[in-house]
């Protein structure tokens, strides 16, 4: 498993939610945002994992990697919704579903063409790593939470860094695919 491309990708799908961390460190205790995020990075991640090993099964793994036009998609992709921060008597709820409410798309969509073909051994390295950094980003959001000069360039920035992600992402697919390979034996 490529940790390289693991870290860009959660990333880029976690960059509009790590927005949404810096109000849900402050409003909830840590422990309760840092299980809720992990529930939903491993209901997420799950999911893609099964859809792709799936997805495998049936087709050619250089075409799996037309896959890859979904982040390229995402990037390009103008339907911003802003989701508020979801309020329920459970903060570790609260947070569950506030993340799934603004990550479940984009992570089925990047994660998927990058889990495909993954061994089950792999798969169970990769969700130990994407929760190690879950739990990092959330320890690093509370204490950047409190700079006001971070939140700001967030803010600004934050949209146009994970299009770029998105966009990396979606070609590291068609390339470790074969796709592109595929495509040029064909000429």
């Amino acid at each position: 498993m490529n940790y390289w491309l693991l870290l860009l990708t959660f990333v880029s799908v976690n960059l509009d939610f790590f927005f949404i961390l810096l109000f849900l460190v402050k409003k909830y205790r840590m422990l309760n945002v840092i299980l809720g995020y992990l529930l939903g990075t491993c209901i997420l991640l799950t999911a893609s994992f099964a859809i792709g090993s799936t997805l495998s099964q049936l087709l050619p793994e250089w075409l799996l990697g037309t896959l890859g036009i979904w982040p390229i998609y995402m990037a390009f992709d103008e339907d911003e919704d802003e989701p508020a921060i979801k309020k329920h008597q459970s903060e570790i709820l609260s947070v569950l579903i506030t993340y799934l409410s603004v990550c479940t798309g984009c992570t089925l969509s990047i994660f998927l063409p990058v889990l495909i073909g993954t061994s089950t051994t792999s798969f169970i390295h990769t969700i130990l790593f994407i929760e190690l950094l879950t739990i990092l980003m959330v320890i690093l959001i509370k204490f950047l939470s409190k700079n006001r000069v971070i939140s700001a360039v967030m803010e600004k920035y934050g949209e146009y860094l994970t299009k770029i992600c998105y966009i990396f992402v979606g070609l590291y697919v068609f390339w470790d695919s074969g796709l592109i390979k595929h495509i040029i034996e064909l000429f």
